[in-house]
């Protein structure tokens, strides 16, 4: 045999290997204790790598220095400052009884929204996705699994821990100034909730990576656990206004670890729930159990489903690191299965041509029913800050009142996916007889009408509840809002060169800045330009100040539908309506 024949053979029995590898659907093959090369191997890469640890363990310190130093000069110090303030005298109890009541149903709402937070990452990625060198070579070879899976789900859990660590210092902050309670004792029973709930979630997040029944229960159970975990919220502002159910709160504090975290929270305070030790055991006890379980299950996961997700993963980081968020979103959809799910509601088809796109999209809206409730989830926030902007004086009103208009653009957002997906690809609009930039005011219509109709259901609500008429303002802001959400549809391919900044020096440029004005012009000329209009006619309540607000923003909507037209014609190089050709 030549030596070319010989490396043309080697070569081929590698490609077929390594697609055999990549297509199949089982683990590999059994193989016996003598063919065992996990300590060879491990042993291997540690040598392998080791003239890259040291630059490793810099770009990890350097991480954790800059980490440190924010959360320093951004809380602690402040933090100190107000201690030491109220030991001068000043007082900050005020506001104590305000949190004390928001506390039960508002850590629910955040323990089950971390909770809610997790699976859904484990229907596309996990706690446990080793990089794909490790999935296609190591562990398709005679090693055992656990030594090379076991570390990435606990770097998960450190990970997931951070936060809640970083949030259980907050809450000692809170309760010692507000409560006045002891700092050991606020962080200590603070700790339990923010460490034992984000292990928790990562135990439930391996759950579902590893079963198909559990991510599909997830998938079910998505909606439903979003509007609960927005009704807890909306509850936690009410009992803080004065409106609190404490019946309900009882029920919610021992539904769950959810609820077992806020009785530990509360444990500290005068509003202490009885059985506070009980909860705090609970917890622990859970904690450990499904930490133990987790250690084992976690190499457990299929190789399959490991290379999937580690592509997936691989590819949603390459996105970010170019700044396609939209990317990013559709390879997270589509690997999570949000798009299996698909309604077969078909609408009469129309008469007249011009119903034609309309039609289109309220086809696709009504076969994509979680579009719409997403669109619905996020506009309750949206009307229950602008109750507290009717509520507030001053900055404050003006910054719920921003909020409100954020949360609101971003539930009239969720409506405006066939124009994005228009744009994604202008070839797709081949099928059109109007211009690229007519199709995209078109694909407006069905968004404004169902914004329009939404908010008009949350504005009725709002009155029935003992709201001012001021509520009305919500759908006149609707078309403004669909007018920035088609601008940013409308924005064309990713301008990375912005993030480059000519005059950049030590300290670093505006580029970043430059690149996020133009990523969200639309949104960001809509809230800057009705936040204050909006606040003052919520304040005042004056029929006046809502119809000058309401001018306002139909005029805002009519120049904003103008931009996204000179934007749609420049993706296609057509000229803007009376410029010569």
């Amino acid at each position: 045999m030549t030596g070319g024949t010989a490396t043309g053979t080697a070569t081929d029995v590698l490609a077929d290997g390594a697609e055999a590898w990549a297509e199949a659907d089982e683990a590999p093959a059994a193989w016996s204790d003598d063919e065992d090369f996990t300590d060879e191997a491990l042993a291997l890469l540690r040598a392998l790598r080791a003239p890259h640890r040291r630059n490793r363990a810099k770009q990890v310190g350097f991480a954790v220095y800059c980490t440190l130093l924010i959360l320093v000069i951004w809380g602690g110090i402040p933090s100190l400052g107000l201690f030491l303030q109220a030991s001068m005298g000043a007082d900050y109890t005020g506001h104590g009884g305000q949190l004390v009541a928001a506390l039960p149903s508002g850590i629910a709402a955040v323990g089950l929204a971390v909770i809610l937070l997790a699976v859904r990452d484990g229907l596309w990625r996990g706690p446990v996705v080793p990089p794909r060198a490790a999935t296609d070579w190591l562990l398709a070879h005679p090693v055992h699994p656990r030594p090379v899976l076991r570390p990435w789900f606990w770097l998960s859990c450190a990970l997931a821990v951070f936060p809640g660590l970083v949030t259980a210092l907050g809450g000692m902050v809170a309760l010692g100034l507000t409560n006045r309670v002891g700092l050991p004792a606020a962080l200590g029973w603070c700790l339990l909730g923010g460490v034992c709930l984000p292990l928790l979630a990562t135990c439930a997040g391996l759950l579902v990576e590893r079963s198909d029944r559990a991510a599909h229960w997830v998938r079910r159970l998505t909606p439903y656990a979003a509007l609960l975990v927005v009704a807890l919220g909306v509850q936690s502002g009410l009992a803080a206004a004065g409106h609190p159910v404490h019946w309900l709160e009882r029920i919610e504090l021992w539904s769950g670890p959810w609820g077992w975290a806020g009785i530990a929270a509360l444990a500290p305070t005068h509003a202490a729930v009885p059985g506070g030790w009980v909860a705090a055991a609970l917890l622990v006890v859970l904690t450990g159990g499904c930490l133990v379980l987790a250690d084992r299950a976690a190499a457990t996961v299929s190789l399959t489903r490991l290379r999937e997700r580690a592509r997936t993963a691989a590819g949603v980081l390459a996105a970010l690191r170019t700044v396609e968020l939209r990317s990013a979103k559709l390879a997270v959809h589509s690997a999570s299965g949000s798009t299996r799910r698909r309604g077969r509601i078909s609408l009469p088809a129309p008469r007249r041509g011009w119903l034609i796109v309309p039609w289109r999209d309220a086809t696709a809206l009504l076969r994509s029913p979680a579009r719409l409730g997403r669109a619905v989830v996020l506009s309750v926030p949206a009307q229950f800050c602008a109750v507290l902007a009717h509520g507030a004086r001053g900055g404050l009103s003006w910054l719920a009142a921003a909020v409100a208009l954020v949360f609101g653009y971003l539930a009239v957002a969720q409506l405006l996916e066939p124009a994005r997906i228009e744009t994604d690809d202008v070839r797709r609009a081949s099928w059109s007889p109007y211009p690229f930039p007519a199709l995209m005011l078109r694909h407006a219509i069905v968004p404004i009408l169902a914004g329009v109709l939404l908010a008009a259901l949350g504005a009725t609500a709002v009155t029935l509840a003992g709201g001012g008429l001021a509520a009305w303002l919500a759908p006149a802001v609707v078309p403004a809002l669909i007018g920035a959400g088609l601008v940013n549809a409308c924005r064309g391919v990713m301008r990375q060169d912005l993030m480059i900044s000519t005059g950049q020096g030590t300290g670093g440029g505006a580029g970043p800045f430059v690149f996020a004005a133009w990523y969200a012009a639309g949104p960001a000329v809509a809230v800057l330009a009705l936040t204050i209009p909006l606040s003052t006619a919520l304040r005042s309540g004056a029929p006046a100040a809502a119809g000058q607000a309401a001018v306002l923003s139909l005029t805002l909507a009519v120049a904003l539908l103008r931009w996204a037209w000179g934007r749609a014609a420049k993706l296609t190089g057509r000229p803007r309506p009376g410029t010569a050709a």
